[in-house]
């Protein structure tokens, strides 16, 4: 495995070829508003980077960080490692429809969140490396597997917070309903107000009664190309 470093702040992070990320994940970590007393869980975890923009940003009280492939979460232990990050982020490598309670307790957790593979087992990913397309496409997980694993995580009133692609909301929003998470909230990211949106931000809330918000659009670049102020303090 041909390692890379990236600096997230003070953080000295490994990715490798297969096993990177993208501005979904700043947009995921910056949207689930963890707090400091929070446990959390990260499902489709990867290369970590939502559990150490979190522990950069807030140091939250445990951060579980689930991912099936091995390599992934190799490199997360070993930037968990470099860091002195193990009373914080604990690595684990399995399949999320079978958590092992040994490992990480039912109803126990404050917020999941999931940036999960994107699309259907059944579109083409022949280009892609086999560790690439478990990433992208559901050929190991599913949405309805994603929300049913924090279904079973989350305290009642816990929150899950998930980004996907808008062609996916409406399996999104069965899926978590189908697992007793009411979606409360949806936010939509736009590259630029003249264009359709990319990605969406999704927060439900276990055992909450129905009632959707549809926050105000999250705008990436102004007219002239230039960021937000809003998407520059992602990055802070």
């Amino acid at each position: 495995m041909v390692t890379e470093v990236f600096q997230l702040g003070k953080i000295k992070m490994y990715v490798s070829e297969d096993h990177r990320f993208g501005t979904d994940a700043f947009l995921l970590a910056y949207y689930a508003g963890i707090r400091r007393d929070s446990v959390v869980c990260d499902l489709c975890t990867g290369c970590g980077i939502i559990p150490l923009i979190f522990c950069k940003n807030v140091q939250p009280q445990l951060i579980y960080a689930v991912d099936i492939q091995s390599e992934a979460i190799s490199l997360l232990q070993k930037t968990v490692d470099e860091n002195d990050l193990q009373n914080i982020i604990q690595p684990i490598e399995c399949d999320l429809r079978h958590i092992p309670q040994s490992v990480l307790t039912y109803e126990t957790v404050d917020i999941v969140t999931a940036n999960p593979p994107y699309m259907p087992s059944n579109s083409g990913y022949e280009k892609a490396s086999q560790a690439q397309a478990i990433a992208r496409h559901e050929l190991m997980c599913t949405v309805e597997d994603v929300c049913a694993s924090a279904g079973k995580l989350l305290k009642y009133g816990g929150l899950l917070k998930m980004c996907h692609r808008p062609e996916r909301l409406s399996d999104v929003i069965c899926a978590m309903r189908h697992n007793k998470i009411e979606p409360k909230s949806v936010t939509f990211v736009f590259n630029n107000i003249n264009e359709k949106p990319w990605l969406f931000l999704i927060s439900g809330k276990k055992g909450a009664n129905p009632g959707m918000i549809v926050e105000k659009p999250m705008i990436l670049r102004n007219d002239d190309k230039s960021y937000t102020e809003e998407y520059s303090r992602i990055y802070e």
